[in-house]
C-alpha cells in the first residue's frame, strides 16, 4: 500500500568520494502527513533496537500550529511489513518542529517508547511510557506543581530531562505546544522552574537549576543583563549520562534584545557552567566531555571541560551551513549535517575514520516557514547506514523518508 521511490545521488562534486553512495526511499505515504519531529541528537533513534519498527506522527494539516483540542495520531511503520503504518494513540503535545519529542525506552528498546501528552482540558503536560506488545500506555509520568514534558532520555536508560513546555511556547512558540499550561508565567526568572530530572523507574523528579540560578550566574557575567523572560530548550545529555549542555535563552518574543547563553552542568547538580564560547544553535555531542558545533565557517570539536575548541571536522567546503541540523552515528563514525537552499534540504554525510563525504541530492521541504517550517532534521538509525528525513511527496504531503549509506570498497 506504501508508495516507494528510490533515487540514486549523483556525485557531482570532486571532492566527494566514490566510496559512498546516498539512496533516497520515501517511507511513509498517503493523503495524510506523516513525521517524526525532533533533531537526532543525543541518541535520538527513531528505529525500535530490532529495527523493525519506526516511530512517528500522522496529522491532517501542516499549514499552520495545532490547537489543543487537535491530536497527532502515534503510529509505527513497520519495515518489516511494507512499511505498514500501525495506529496505536492520540497525542495532544505536538508541534511540527519537535513532534512529540519520541524516545524509545533504552532499557527496553524493542517495545517501549516515551511521547508527551496533554490533558486538553487543564493544559497540563506530562510523559506517556507505551508498550507496544501490550498495545497501551504502561506509564504517565503527570505532576500537578510542575506539569512538564520530557526534553531526552539517558541513554542509560535510568532518567530523563523535563521542561516546561507551557513557558516555551509563550516565550517562543516553534519550540512548546501552543496554549499548554505554564505555571511560571509570572516571573522571568522563577526558582521553581527550569530543566528537571524524573527517574523512570520511581517516577521521582528533582529540579535540577532553577531559571534563577541561571539569571543569578548570567549576570555575574554580565551586570546589565535585562530580559522579559528566560526559557531553555535542547537540552542535550551527553553519552556517557552524565553531563547536561543547554542554551538559555530570551527575547524571542519580541520583548529586548534576542540572548543565548550556552551552559553545562552536571547531572548531580554540581559544576554549574557558563560557557563564553556559542558553539551554533544545534550542538550534538561527541565523545565524553566533546561537542560538535559551529565556530564561524567550521564544523568543530568543542571541549566543554577545557571550554575550548579542540578540533574540527571537515571543511566548510563539505558543510556549508555548520550550523544546520546535526546528527552523529551511535557508533560515532559517521556525521551528516543537513542544511537548506532555497526550498530543498540537502545533507553532508561524512565518515569521520578517513574523511570521505558524500552530498544527498535535494529534498523539497515546500514553501512553509517560520514556526512550520520543515528543517532537514536527520536521525540515524542503531545500524549507522539510513538516516531518518523529512520532505514533501509529490502529492505535496508532507512524508517521511530514508536516507540509505551505502559503502564500497574504492
Amino acid at each position: 500500500m506504501t508508495l516507494i521511490a528510490v533515487f540514486v545521488c549523483s556525485v557531482s562534486y570532486a571532492e566527494e568520494t566514490s566510496s559512498i553512495r546516498l539512496e533516497i526511499e520515501q517511507l511513509t505515504s498517503g493523503e495524510k502527513h506523516h513525521f517524526f519531529g525532533y533533531i537526532g541528537q543525543c541518541l535520538t533513534i527513531p528505529w525500535s533496537a530490532d529495527g523493525r519498527y519506526i516511530l512517528g506522527l500522522e496529522i491532517d494539516r501542516i499549514d499552520r500550529l495545532p490547537t489543543p483540542p487537535e491530536f497527532a495520531t502515534v503510529i509505527l511503520v513497520d519495515a518489516e511489513n511494507h512499511n505498514k503504518i500501525i495506529r496505536l494513540d492520540k497525542c495532544h503535545a505536538w508541534n511540527p518542529q519537535q513532534g512529540t519529542m519520541f524516545y524509545w525506552h533504552p532499557l527496553k528498546p524493542k517495545t517501549q517508547f516515551f511521547f508527551n501528552d496533554r490533558d486538553v482540558r487543564t493544559g497540563r503536560v506530562f510523559t506517556v511510557l507505551y508498550d507496544i506488545e501490550k498495545r497501551k500506555r504502561v506509564r504517565e509520568y503527570r505532576f500537578a506543581d510542575t506539569p512538564i514534558g520530557n526534553g531526552g532520555v539517558a541513554a542509560h536508560g535510568s532518567a530523563f530531562l523535563a521542561i516546561n513546555y507551557g513557558r516555551l511556547a509563550r516565550l517562543r512558540l516553534v519550540t512548546g505546544y501552543p496554549e499548554a499550561l505554564d505555571w511560571s508565567k509570572d516571573e522571568v526568572a522563577p526558582a521553581n522552574d527550569g530543566i528537571f530530572v524524573v527517574d523512570i523507574k520511581t517516577g521521582k523528579k528533582r529540579l535540577l537549576v532553577s531559571y534563577r540560578q541561571l539569571e543569578k550566574k548570567i549576570k555575574q557575567r554580565y551586570p546589565d543583563f535585562e530580559h522579559s523572560g528566560l526559557f531553555i530548550n535542547h537540552t542535550l545529555w551527553n553519552r556517557q549520562g552524565n553531563r547536561v549542555y543547554f542554551f538559555a535563552r530570551a527575547g524571542w518574543d519580541g520583548k529586548g534584545k534576542r540572548t543565548n547563553i550556552p551552559f553545562s552542568i552536571h547531572i548531580n547538580g554540581s559544576n554549574l557552567q557558563l560557557h563564553d564560547k556559542h558553539i551554533g544553535g544545534h550542538p550534538e555531542w561527541a565523545e565524553e566531555t566533546v561537542l560538535i558545533g559551529r565556530e564561524k565557517s567550521k564544523q568543530v570539536l568543542y571541549d566543554m571541560e577545557k571550554k575550548m575548541v579542540v578540533g574540527q571536522i571537515g571543511t566548510p567546503d563539505i558543510f556549508p551551513d555548520p550550523e544546520g541540523d546535526i546528527s552523529l552515528s551511535p557508533d560515532g563514525n559517521w556525521f551528516v549535517n543537513g542544511y537548506k537552499q532555497n526550498n530543498k534540504n540537502y545533507y553532508a554525510v561524512y565518515r569521520r575514520s578517513d574523511g570521505a563525504f558524500v552530498r544527498s541530492e535535494g529534498i523539497d521541504k515546500g514553501r512553509y516557514s517560520g514556526n512550520i517550517r520543515i528543517d532537514p532534521a536527520p536521525r540515524w538509525n542503531r545500524t549507522n547506514d539510513a538516516i531518518l528525513i523529512p520532505g514533501i511527496a509529490k502529492n505535496k504531503t508532507r512524508q517521511m523518508f530514508l536516507l540509505h549509506v551505502i559503502t564500497s570498497q574504492e
